[in-house]
């Protein structure tokens, strides 16, 4: 009988080695090597990504294939619709991943009843819970319908047979970490047991028109643990984000094949399960203080939705030789940008003031049309001068202090009028060719210099 050979494989990254290492040489992890059996069935990988309705096939030239248009189906749920592009797309494979206690089990059971209520079938597979107990959450959750079906398995062979047998249109995995290949000597949740059952319900998914959502478990660095493989294999990788002891949790896109990667969606916790946030602006601007140097509202795009967040600024003299800059939701290294511009072009002397940047409400700003409101804020705090209460400042800066045009300022001056506010500052540039809204005063401004004048003088 031949003898098994063994391998050593990071439970992080995936590097393979013959040998056991205290460090993987591949993601610099420690003590991640784990030793596996080579299995005969390594090959299977292979059956599955190639056994799809289109396997075994000519080549086709591209025009002479008939595009046919499958309608999406939609969730019912509007924030959940926006982040995957405009519904569930059949067969697609759905990855959605968050730390431990978030909500994801949550969202995709009322995902599951959303979907029975419209009279199609829906399979629930838990790996973690039994089917008592799936139906204790479901009762807490309201969520009761005859086309929802549960079942509480692991080994994925059987998880197959119960798809032939009820052909659903939607199936929940919970979790792939959970699930394995019985011909696979490794435990479940090893690189290999991942990589092997996700390509499995790949093959499922495409060649029986199925969408899966698979539940990924997170490491402590919030990835998605297992091997980076599982991402690339899926078509939509969704993170659930948010604080376990708050009550708002963002969804966000970071891969979609079928739809933008910058859309998000908001929900709160709340006893009987998620709800959706239809106007997030609201949510984060309720607990604004106004008479507070140092704070001034932005409106950002969130992919296609406007979202007025505020930006608070705390400047300090410095205790240390070094001084500090710290941010959270914004880029540390932008901020450090903008207080030179503040230092060089308008005079502030912000070298030896320690920083401290905050984006109200826990969500990540990343593009440049926020940089007026950081260096309003950040001027605000240092002259210890209010900012107006009811202004709103969007726009680039460059570093000779100019101010920059910025998209869609159309959208974000209509959301800002919605909301009540009297003032915006945007780019001079932006100034033309589009109608102002009622109730609102736009100010164009050509550089950092002018607009503190109109932010903290006029």
């Amino acid at each position: 009988m031949a003898k098994k050979k063994t391998k050593f494989v990071c439970q992080e990254c995936g590097y393979e080695s013959a040998k056991w290492m205290g460090k993987c040489p591949g993601c610099q992890s420690w003590n991640t090597m784990v030793e596996e059996f080579e299995s005969s069935a390594k090959q299977s990988s292979r059956s599955y990504v190639t056994s799809s309705a289109t396997g075994g096939s000519k080549p086709q030239s591209i025009i002479s294939i008939q595009s046919e248009t499958e309608a999406r189906i939609s969730t019912t749920m509007l924030e959940l619709d926006r982040v995957l592009g405009g519904g569930i797309v059949p067969g697609s494979l759905v990855l959605v991943g968050g730390d431990p206690g978030i909500g994801k089990s949550t969202l995709l059971l009322q995902l599951s009843s959303k979907l029975a209520e419209t009279k199609q079938k829906v399979l629930y597979i838990s790996g973690e819970e039994s089917v008592k107990q799936t139906k204790l959450r479901s009762d807490r959750l309201g969520v009761s319908s005859a086309d929802l079906y549960v079942l509480a398995e692991t080994d994925i062979s059987f998880i197959e047979r119960a798809i032939d047998e009820v052909q659903p249109t939607l199936v929940v995995i919970d979790s792939i970490q959970t699930v394995y290949q019985e011909e696979i000597t490794s435990a479940p949740g090893s690189v290999a047991q991942v990589r092997e059952c996700t390509a499995a319900f790949m093959r499922i998914a495409k060649t029986k028109g199925i969408a899966i959502f698979i539940v990924g478990h997170v490491t402590k660095q919030g990835s998605i643990a297992g091997p980076k493989l599982l991402e690339h294999m899926v078509d939509s990788v969704l993170y659930f984000e948010g604080e376990r002891h708050h009550t708002y949790r963002i969804l966000r896109a970071v891969k979609n094949r079928f739809g933008s990667t910058n859309e998000m969606g908001i929900f709160e916790m709340k006893e009987l399960g998620l709800e959706e946030v239809l106007n997030p602006s609201e949510i984060f601007l309720e607990e604004r203080s106004t008479g507070a140097a140092g704070s001034i509202v932005v409106a950002s795009m969130e992919g296609t939705r406007p979202v007025l967040v505020e930006i608070q600024a705390l400047i300090s003299p410095t205790s240390f030789g070094n001084p500090r800059r710290m941010a959270t939701g914004v880029d540390h290294n932008r901020v450090s940008l903008l207080m030179a511009v503040l230092e060089k072009r308008v005079g502030l002397l912000l070298q030896n003031q320690d920083a401290y940047l905050n984006v109200a409400g826990g969500i990540r700003l990343d593009e440049p049309a926020i940089d007026l409101a950081i260096a309003l804020c950040i001027a605000s705090s240092f002259r210890n001068q209010i900012t107006n209460p009811t202004d709103v400042a969007i726009g680039e800066v460059g570093l000779t202090g100019e101010i920059r045009r910025v998209s869609r300022i159309e959208q974000r001056v209509n959301e800002a009028a919605k909301l009540g506010f009297k003032r915006v500052i945007i780019p001079e540039k932006n100034l033309g060719g589009w109608t102002y809204p009622k109730g609102i005063q736009v100010i164009g401004v050509p550089s950092l210099e002018r607009a503190l004048e109109v932010g903290l003088g006029g």
